[in-house]
């Protein structure tokens, strides 16, 4: 958007009734991106197991406790060394182990250690295992088991593959067909696709059709931000923007109240996916932006949703769209005739972030944040099922803890500075991360406490760095910065399941993996410019003085809100924002 959109929400108000009634239609349903993003967690879970048994058994036999059927022994196991001793009708006994089963070759009396000769083998009998959390998850409707295991390790990265592809592609989509039409597309695909993915018949369908749900939940994500920022104006859009976000988290806690309640994989997810249901039908309703539709010339269509606006907001005299156009073209001529060194036909790449030094450090520090924060917080998320207690609450409270840290980073923003507010946060992610290792595993709230904490802190550091990444480049890379960062945000987003399946090598290895990179993260954030309250930059050459001029590291400078430079920086970065999740 131009400088004229400040002249369409100064004539029918930056966040009127109208608008308030487009953003929330449109952001609850942003609730069912979280929803699915984290649903596997849940979903997937492995419940402990042993092989199945080759015949009907007469006598169950767990160390010293004889146990009258199998399902009495998972109260009392332990690890995955466990094995439980079984004795068929016909005499045989048999040592069932996770991904092995052993006869005795000498069958006398039912004890649990024996020294005697054995017979191992596989399990082609299938598996037994504890339904007392869950009757069914994936895992255990087609054995993804032993040497099956990497298939279920590979569920959530295939999802996080279709969001990176699926941000891509409705991303271009929604500025050649309308953000409307995507909107309404990918609200009726999530429904669609996540019901269908109730009905799968195979692991292979399963996730295949959970790869497409991936795709639209991402699209809409993306679009449905660029929708409300195009509709509200500068004076809310920050605080709107980002409790978009806000919607997200409460998606999260959505998973862990029906995990809670239902306990078979597939009613889960069928519940899941008609949480939103009645948004879908307000998403088919909502109108085109005015912006969309001038930058296509449709200029009756666009004064008929102005028309709208001005009459929900109790506007009597509405802009006219010949107004807006003559004010652009008021911009377009001062632009031309006053940035003569700039020349606007000319195409740039991502090399143009890599000019010298200067830029090139700032850009490996910026890709970093963002991949930093990502990775961040989805380990946080992901994890927060395997921390012991309540797994269920564990899940609710870290979706929770979201809803204040955007609150915090936009005050931060808005009176410290991005740089300031971005550093202690990334710093203090780190220092959560060790403080969590030395707290002894028995003490469950604490660690619980902590991890909350940590969730906090790499979410205010996550939900500030797409403005700050617009503000740092000049108007002529911005929207290419701003693409390549969220980028490799959907890469830590990817990377984040594998390491939280590091936890089998060492409990603490994810946290130590996210505490470095936030470390150096924070240090090298240091070395970043201040951005608060200063005016774009149009070329490199003013992007590298920037960074140059120590005074720019000020806090004190009072926030822009209400000139056009920051909501130029707006609408450039929150095209690709939503695209972190």
């Amino acid at each position: 958007m131009a400088p004229s959109s400040e002249r369409l929400f100064d004539s029918l108000g930056h966040f009127g009734r109208f608008q308030a009634c487009v953003y929330f239609a449109s952001v609850f349903q942003a609730m069912s991106c979280g929803i699915h993003y984290l649903a596997s967690v849940f979903m997937a879970v492995t419940p402990n197991f042993v092989c199945g048994i080759p015949g009907n058994v007469s006598s169950v036999l767990f160390y010293n406790s004889s146990e009258l059927s199998i399902e009495d022994t998972w109260t009392l196991w332990t690890t995955t060394e466990n094995y439980i001793v079984v004795q068929l009708e016909n005499g045989e006994i048999w040592e069932l182990n996770q991904c092995s089963r052993s006869k005795r070759e000498v069958s006398l009396d039912l004890t649990y250690e024996y020294k005697g000769n054995k017979s191992i083998f596989s399990c082609s009998d299938g598996f037994l295992y504890d339904d007392t959390k869950w009757k069914s998850t994936v895992v255990t409707q087609w054995d993804l088991v032993c040497d099956r295991e990497w298939l279920a390790k590979l569920i959530q990265p295939t999802f996080m593959l279709g969001v990176l592809i699926g941000a891509v592609i409705f991303g271009d989509i929604a500025d050649r067909l309308g953000r409307q039409r995507v909107i309404w597309f990918t609200s009726a695909g999530q429904f669609l696709f996540g019901i269908a993915v109730a009905f799968t018949f195979d692991y292979y369908s399963f996730v295949i059709v959970r790869f497409l749900l991936a795709m639209v939940s991402s699209g809409y994500l993306v679009v449905a931000f660029v929708y409300v920022t195009e509709f509200v104006g500068i004076k809310a859009r920050t605080w709107a923007s980002m409790h978009v976000h806000a919607f997200f988290a409460m998606g999260i806690m959505v998973v862990a109240l029906v995990g809670f309640l239902v306990r078979t994989w597939w009613v889960y997810q069928i519940f899941l996916s008609i949480v939103t249901l009645p948004f879908i039908l307000c998403c088919s309703m909502l109108p085109e932006t005015p912006f969309w539709l001038l930058s296509e010339e449709r200029y009756e269509d666009a004064q008929e949703v102005i028309n709208i606006m001005a009459r929900w907001n109790k506007v009597s005299t509405p802009c006219r769209v010949s107004e807006l156009c003559s004010f652009q073209q008021d911009d377009l001529v001062s632009v031309r005739t006053g940035d003569n060194d700039t020349p606007s036909t000319k195409k740039h790449n991502i090399l143009d972030l890599f000019c010298n030094w200067h830029i090139a450090r700032r850009t490996i520090t910026v890709w970093l944040i963002w991949f930093t924060g990502s990775l961040g917080y989805y380990v946080f998320s992901l994890s927060s099922v395997s921390l012991g207690g309540n797994e269920y609450l564990n899940l609710f409270l870290i979706g929770a803890v979201e809803l204040p840290c955007y609150v915090i980073a936009c005050i931060g923003m808005d009176k410290l500075g991005r740089r300031n507010t971005l550093i202690p946060f990334l710093i203090l992610s780190a220092l959560i991360c060790v403080l969590i290792m030395f707290i002894p595993q028995d003490f469950n709230v604490l660690i619980i406490l902590a991890n909350m904490a940590g969730k906090f802190s790499i979410g205010v550091a996550f939900g500030l760095i797409y403005l700050y990444t617009a503000e740092l480049y000049p108007t002529i890379v911005r929207s290419l910065a701003v693409g390549s960062g969220s980028m490799m945000c959907r890469a830590g987003s990817v990377v984040a399941p594998f390491c939280v399946y590091l936890r089998s090598v060492w409990i603490f290895m994810p946290l130590l993996l996210v505490g470095i990179m936030a470390l150096l993260s924070g240090i090298l954030t240091t070395m970043l410019p201040e951005t608060l309250g200063k005016p774009l930059t149009n070329t490199l050459v003013e992007a590298t003085e920037m960074g140059r001029n120590k005074k720019s590291c000020s806090g004190k400078t009072p926030p822009a809100h209400g000139g056009a430079a920051l909501e130029k920086i707006e609408m450039f970065g929150q095209e690709t924002v939503s695209t972190e999740k």
